[in-house]
């Protein structure tokens, strides 16, 4: 230890310092405590040794989207027609139909035809047709050098000066003549616009042919047809015949001849037109369906026709007669074949509710056999049996001669309720 006076340095033992004299100051000793057990501390892990020489780099950014994949075109085919289209067209450049529309179909299975937007175009070789207008639509053919289309004379609406107009004779003349029918077919040319379009409402129908197709139609519904598209006609044998007296006459409630259409070779267009909506329907194999004879626009060639005929039977009249208060006539049971009775004069006195005085009645009976009178709740429908595709139109005529007395008729089926 050292003097704190004067610095000497002094033995531990000594109380005074031998330099300069000045008592040193007494030392004092910590006391001793107990023993107490020895703490063990676990001392801090070390930290952790980085891997990497380099600093540390904040967290890697999330790698951005992927930019999306071009669109790549799927091909499809058209309702309509069958036509394949890339999945970039909104409506089909064969038919003009729209694409990828819901196809709407009622509960029955008939089917709308496709719609098609004002102005649609169909393209057929290097050249196109629009259809233009709703209400009473327009067919405008921008024919190509080369190209040509035929139609009945009293369809063409307008043309350009330049486009070409000819004649076409078509075979069988005289049956056509006797049967109501043109003999003659106009036939147009290109390079130019010729429009055709029917002075009355309803639609136009795009009907590509694919060589090999063939498609029948009813007479008077032909608008227009590409030159490569053949032309035939065959009769229909759907007829009855009505008697009046000694005079009698033959009806054809779908016409006596039809038309077929068909692409040999070639692919085609033939547009028809249809008074009102057309509807559409596939006839499975032997499947039937029963339509007013001139609804009828168009089937395929493997749809058969003919002619059905329902009516009231005679124990339905004999219930019906017994209804009215005719007594012991609503037992009238099976009569058999009367034919017609005609009228039966002033039944005013007879008591019959609701006939009064002057009250009149025409009752007519049917009967079995090949011919039968008229009834007044008899209803004449055309069968159609399939396969195949059948259209209807929605504006219908009445047939000519249906009420009348029938005498004779082509083969027919029968049904009494």
């Amino acid at each position: 230890m050292f003097c704190t006076h004067c610095g000497t340095k002094l033995p531990d033992s000594a109380n005074f310092c031998v330099g300069c004299g000045v008592p040193l100051a007494p030392r004092t000793q910590a006391p001793v405590s107990a023993a107490t057990p020895p703490v063990s501390v676990t001392p801090p892990p070390p930290p952790p040794v980085p891997q990497h020489s380099t600093p540390p780099q904040a967290p890697p950014r999330p790698a951005p989207p992927p930019p999306p994949a071009a669109h790549v075109a799927s091909s499809a085919k058209c309702d309509w027609c069958g036509a394949e289209f890339s999945g970039a067209e909104t409506s089909c450049p064969r038919c003009g139909a729209a694409l990828r529309a819901d196809q709407i179909v009622t509960e029955s299975g008939w089917k709308e035809l496709p719609g098609r937007k004002d102005m649609a175009k169909l393209h057929f070789g290097n050249s196109s047709c629009q259809i233009e207008g709703v209400y009473v639509p327009a067919a405008d053919f921008n024919l190509d050098a080369g190209d040509g289309v035929y139609f009945a004379h009293h369809v063409i609406l307008w043309k350009d000066p330049h486009v070409n107009i000819t004649t076409m004779s078509l075979a069988g003349a005289w049956k056509r003549v006797f049967a109501g029918m043109p003999i003659i077919m106009t036939q147009a040319h290109g390079p130019g616009h010729i429009a055709f379009s029917r002075d009355a409402p309803g639609e136009l129908i795009p009907v590509p042919l694919q060589p090999g197709q063939q498609l029948d139609v009813r007479e008077h519904l032909f608008l227009a047809a590409t030159t490569n598209v053949q032309y035939d006609w065959f009769q229909t044998n759907v007829w009855f015949t009505t008697q009046n007296g000694d005079d009698s006459e033959t009806h054809h409630p779908i016409g006596n001849f039809m038309d077929r259409f068909s692409a040999p070779q070639n692919p085609g267009l033939l547009m028809l037109h249809a008074a009102g909506n057309v509807f559409v329907r596939d006839l499975g194999p032997r499947q039937t369906i029963l339509i007013k004879p001139t609804a009828l626009v168009f089937k395929d060639p493997s749809v058969q026709m003919h002619l059905h005929f329902e009516r009231l039977g005679a124990s339905s009249l004999g219930g019906l007669l017994g209804g009215l208060g005719m007594g012991n006539l609503g037992n009238l049971g099976n009569l058999g074949n009367l034919g017609n009775l005609g009228n039966l004069g002033n039944l005013g006195d007879l008591g019959i509710p609701g006939l009064g005085g002057g009250g009149r009645v025409n009752i007519s009976f049917g009967g079995s056999g090949r011919g039968f009178s008229g009834w007044s709740n008899r209803y004449l429908w055309l069968r159609l049996i399939g396969p195949g595709r059948v259209g209807v139109q929605s504006v219908f005529d009445r047939i000519e001669g249906e009420s009348r007395n029938i005498s004779n008729f082509s083969y027919a089926t029968e049904q009494t309720w």
